[in-house]
């Protein structure tokens, strides 16, 4: 017996794809692909669960709405946006995994996503670990304490929270201070020897954004505007965002 053949006749219509018209190129129309296989073939996400990023375009493009935004693939993306770097056409590939991610009920999305995201919103530092701001300045002044001590040189070294008229707003992957804060100081060192007018906030200085990645726009949209807005409060001229 020979296989069955996939059958694709009769127009579809697609609802993603009327999602998607606004950004890709031309109106959305996705056979502008080429097909070179450019983004499969720099992208790390290539080969999980049987797809990668020109399978995942083509499929668009065939109007298989219930295969792309069903497929566990979307949630290994990880957005790195090399794909569009390297295609020809610049197709925001990473935009339509976004639209994907979203189709999927909220409570049907990764544990983890959902509940970093979850944490982030619980209190004003955003933190994905659940750090809460008197904890994150605990910690800071703990080990520049036990830094300015140990290394003479850097005696004057500062890791200032809630500085007004700063130049630079930090945030910081909240994993540091609560599993690693070693790991903050070499950048207080590169910035203290740079000469640098930097500040933490108290409040949104928790850098990781998983609502993003979640694909929860709302949820996204309230931790950014806690960040920026502490940011603004202390009249700092640039957001520098160390994630």
């Amino acid at each position: 017996m020979g296989e069955a053949a996939i059958k694709l006749g009769g127009k579809k219509e697609s609802t993603f794809m009327d999602k998607v018209k606004d950004i890709l190129p031309d109106g959305g129309n996705l056979n502008l692909c080429l097909t070179c296989g450019a983004c499969s073939s720099g992208c790390p996400a290539t080969g999980l669960e049987g797809m990668d990023p020109r399978k995942f375009l083509r499929m668009a493009a065939l109007g298989l709405d219930e295969e792309i935004t069903t497929t566990p693939w979307v949630w290994h993306c990880t957005m790195c946006q090399r794909c569009i770097y390297v295609c020809p056409m610049k197709i925001d590939i990473p935009r339509l995994v976004y639209y994907a991610r979203q189709s999927w009920p909220r409570e049907e999305r990764p544990k983890g996503l959902i509940n970093s995201c979850d944490m982030a919103l619980r209190n004003d530092s955003c933190s994905a670990m659940g750090a809460s701001p008197d904890d994150f300045q605990f910690v800071v002044e703990d080990i520049l304490d036990e830094y300015r001590e140990a290394q003479p040189e850097f005696k004057d070294m500062d890791a200032p929270i809630d500085k007004e008229g700063a130049e630079f707003f930090l945030n910081q992957n909240s994993r540091e201070p609560v599993t690693e804060p070693d790991e903050m100081v070499p950048l207080w060192k590169i910035l203290h020897k740079a000469g640098i007018n930097w500040t933490y906030g108290s409040k949104g200085w928790g850098g990781e954004n998983y609502c993003m990645f979640l694909a929860d726009d709302d949820a996204w949209k309230s931790t950014v505007a806690m960040s920026i807005q502490q940011a603004k409060t202390l009249g700092c001229k640039t957001y520098l965002n160390t994630e």
